[in-house]
């Protein structure tokens, strides 16, 4: 079996995707337009957008002892992703995650994630020689604080990529690369990102606190910011669906993009590019043609 170079560590769920014509209101229904149910949570949709880009790609993740278990690492590893790290967790079920969509392309979110199903500083300490040999290690933080950081301590050699609200100093000294969406981006540096400015100089104060490069959401814009240099790239005409994998897409892109020498603007158009490709369907899983995403 192939040494992963990339490795995700997140959540791996079954997702149901509902969309709706509008969300009901107490006491009455909505017809159900669209059903699609699919392998989610925001480590595997990382990991899979990255098989997808041509990276060979772990996740550490955690399932439950049920048969949706058992379907969602059969996807996994049918998706070209290494599941060798996904544990399964004695009579616990499965993490779901229910994703209601209106044709607005807004969702509403119901979450069953079980605290078993959360990676632990045990999963990562099995985990640790992938992890030491690692080129890159993407840390979805919706995760046990303990472990994200227990992984960026055996990932020495690695680039060290968060994805989301880092909670400890520690953890954004330890980085090398960081994402976060708007709501994320205004409460880790408590500023109102509504705009471009306002981004760029919040990443700037963000580079002196240990990443060299930071990526932020406006609400017009993805904002990427490193030592000499910055790329901003309105969010334009993409018909939009469901932003729900938009920002999975992104890092996985932006990531594999930087595994293989692409510099910094050129890795974030890639990981821009992603991202589009994957909000303009319902569901969070994405599907990308590499011919369409990496840079000509």
């Amino acid at each position: 079996m192939e040494t992963p170079r990339t490795v995700v560590i997140g959540q791996v769920a079954r997702d149901l995707v509902l969309v709706v014509p509008e969300v009901p209101e107490a006491g009455s229904s909505a017809r159900v337009q669209q059903r699609r149910e699919m392998l989610g949570g925001k480590g595997a949709n990382i990991a899979v957008a990255a098989a997808q880009l041509g990276a060979t790609v772990a996740v550490i993740g955690a399932v439950g002892s049920d048969g949706t278990a058992d379907w969602l690492i059969e996807q996994a590893a049918a998706s070209g992703v290494d599941i060798r790290h996904v544990s399964r967790r004695p009579d616990t079920s499965t993490a779901l995650i229910v994703d209601v969509v209106t044709p607005d392309a807004h969702y509403r979110y119901l979450e069953d994630i079980p605290d078993a199903t959360l990676v632990t500083q045990a999963d990562i300490t099995a985990a640790q020689s992938t992890l030491a040999s690692a080129r890159s290690v993407i840390i979805q933080l919706q995760q046990l604080t303990e472990a994200t950081l227990a992984a960026a301590k055996h990932a020495t050699t690695a680039r060290i990529v968060l994805d989301g609200l880092p909670t400890t100093d520690e953890l954004i000294a330890a980085a090398d690369v960081l994402r976060a969406d708007q709501h994320e981006g205004e409460q880790l540096t408590g500023t109102e990102l509504d705009t471009v400015d306002n981004a760029v100089t919040a990443g700037r104060d963000l580079l002196r606190r240990g990443p060299s490069l930071v990526a932020l959401a406006t609400a017009e814009a993805n904002v990427f910011v490193w030592a000499d240099g910055q790329a901003v790239f309105p969010l334009g005409d993409t018909t939009v669906r469901d932003t729900t994998g938009g920002g999975d897409a992104l890092v996985a892109a932006l990531t594999v993009g930087l595994d293989h020498g692409l510099d910094p603007h050129d890795a974030a158009k890639m990981a821009v590019t992603a991202a589009a490709r994957t909000v303009d369907h319902v569901g969070g899983r994405p599907d990308l043609d590499p011919r369409e995403i990496w840079p000509r």
